[in-house]
């Protein structure tokens, strides 16, 4: 049986056990409160900012799925989660594969560009400054197979702010030029890291996001005639950006078919 070290095991890695076939993985989930953990993830309760705490962590992993997210939304609090985090586990395990979340923020793009795995990373807040050292921190751990995995805007049970936007009459917006907008649904990140645990030579980077980048006015616009309110107030700021539109054919090509390709059928899904 292989093992799986699931290391900041939260709600996408809860998501991501229940798609394990557990005849095929021996799955162990580390979190700081691991107690909230449940079968079939066995729990590990670990800081990974204190290496003292990694002791007894078992060496040797198949795999090994880095998805720690920071206690602060600074610059610190990043590289704490996604640095130093990560180079304090790698010192501790050995694995053939590491696979790491990261996000389309390492991407600077505004222009209503396309970005894919060969796009140029430049990014243009901390956030995306930090998630590239990161990627670099991978690309240099040493292990055989390291994996990129660059998420866009994750949404789902929990992770519904455009909803209670729209509800609570806040949402705006700019129809021209376009404000595009990229998202995947918790379910599809949960599977897309199953996959690639399962996948035979894969390529260093992957853009995660659904088939269909789409305008931030027309998801309003959608939602409040799904949920029945006011359409969105528009928005003639044209100072702000057109955003990008990220490119999924990498993963397509590996034969991953999204639960949610597209918003509409994933925040139907949600409103259900």
């Amino acid at each position: 049986m292989r093992r799986v070290l699931i290391a900041g095991c939260g709600d996408i890695g809860t998501r991501l056990a229940a798609c394990l076939d557990t005849a095929q993985w021996q799955i162990t989930g580390l979190r700081r409160r691991a107690d909230r953990l449940l079968a079939p993830i066995r729990p590990y309760a670990a800081d990974l900012l204190d290496p003292a705490t990694l002791d007894d962590l078992p060496v040797h992993w198949d795999a090994v799925v880095y998805q720690a997210t920071p206690d602060r939304r600074d610059r610190n609090g990043y590289r704490q989660a996604y640095v130093d985090g990560m180079q304090n586990l790698m010192r501790r395990v050995d694995t053939r594969r590491l696979i790491f979340v990261s996000s389309t923020a390492v991407y600077g793009q505004d222009a209503g560009e396309w970005v894919d795995e060969r796009s140029l990373t430049v990014p243009a807040a901390f956030n995306g400054e930090v998630l590239r050292l990161a990627e670099r921190a991978v690309f240099d751990a040493g292990v055989a197979e390291p994996v990129v995995v660059r998420f866009s805007g994750i949404y789902g049970p929990g992770r519904d702010a455009l909803v209670r936007q729209i509800r609570a009459g806040r949402a705006r917006c700019r129809a021209q030029p376009p404000q595009w907008t990229n998202r995947i649904h918790a379910d599809d990140c949960a599977g897309v890291l199953a996959h690639l645990l399962e996948l035979p030579d894969p390529e260093p980077i992957y853009c995660a996001s659904d088939c269909r980048p789409a305008a931030r006015c027309e998801v309003l616009q959608w939602l409040a005639e799904r949920i029945g309110v006011a359409g969105p107030e528009q928005d003639s700021d044209a100072r702000h950006g057109q955003g990008k539109r990220v490119a999924n054919q990498r993963l397509l090509a590996t034969g991953y078919r999204f639960r949610y390709p597209d918003f509409q059928r994933g925040y139907g899904a949600l409103l259900e």
